[in-house]
């Protein structure tokens, strides 16, 4: 079973605070939400739905989830469709286009065209009213990514993965690193998310952090998230052009070492 089908069966099984092990309570989700947003769109309504000129999807929400439209190349895991069931699952009211599998604008110039007319406007305004539901979704896919993390690894590495994810879990700060960055970054098992066979997710990231107690696990994430990131921009195409965000990159992943409530 894909990831789609994993968070539709927790969809259907569960209450959504009660949807992962990771140890987020309403307000929690709603303070790691708010920070997301903050970290993807400077907490500004208006960057809920966004297009940037580098990509051929669009970003919606607090996480900025993919969305492509109908014939786009998918390179990158895409998110948003799910989040708009999810979404749905819990109460919300979305609208029917809203739940369509393609993005319904085939470039970011028809994007662009629509921002100021009546879909785009209240898409913006069922995102910045489900903060919490959207950290609680980003949170059952760092959870429902666990087992994918694990799959095909060495046992001492599984080992080693486990105890990690496990360790970061226990914290309210290691569960926004958590939730964070495999929202940002994914989770690193994708073929296709690869510069020169090398990954940058969250399975590259436990990999690469240092070892100790939960209460460290949080900067030393933050530390490891920063070589990884470095080390994709150094083997990323020079075309893409992945220097210009690398410094934004890197402030984000260091809150994860900053008090989070």
């Amino acid at each position: 079973m894909g990831s789609w089908g994993a968070l539709l069966v927790l969809l259907a099984s569960a209450p959504l605070a009660a949807q992962t092990r990771l140890p987020l309570t309403r307000a929690q989700a709603e303070a790691v939400g708010r920070m997301i947003w903050r970290n993807e769109g400077g907490g500004r309504v208006e960057n809920l739905t966004h297009w940037n000129p580098r990509e051929n999807f669009a970003s919606m929400g607090i996480g900025h989830f993919i969305w492509y439209p109908a014939g786009a190349h998918r390179t990158f895991t895409e998110s948003f469709p799910l989040l708009a069931r999810w979404l749905s699952a819990s109460g919300a009211r979305v609208p029917a286009w809203a739940l369509a599998r393609n993005c319904p604008w085939p470039n970011r110039k028809a994007f662009d065209a629509a921002r100021g007319g009546q879909r785009l406007r209240s898409l913006r305004s069922l995102l910045s009213r489900t903060v919490a539901a959207q950290a609680l979704f980003m949170a059952a896919r760092a959870r429902v990514a666990l087992p994918k993390l694990l799959r095909g690894l060495p046992d001492d590495e599984q080992a080693v993965l486990a105890a990690r994810y496990d360790r970061l879990s226990s914290t309210p700060n290691g569960v926004y690193a958590l939730v964070d960055y495999v929202n940002f970054k994914g989770e690193g098992v994708s073929a296709l998310e690869r510069y020169q066979g090398v990954g940058w997710g969250l399975r590259q990231v436990l990999l690469q952090m240092s070892d100790g107690s939960a209460k460290e696990a949080p900067a030393a994430f933050s530390e490891a998230a920063s070589t990884v990131l470095r080390r994709r921009v150094a083997l990323s195409p020079a075309w893409r052009g992945e220097r210009f965000w690398l410094p934004g990159w890197l402030a984000r992943v260091a809150t994860y070492k900053q008090p989070l409530y």
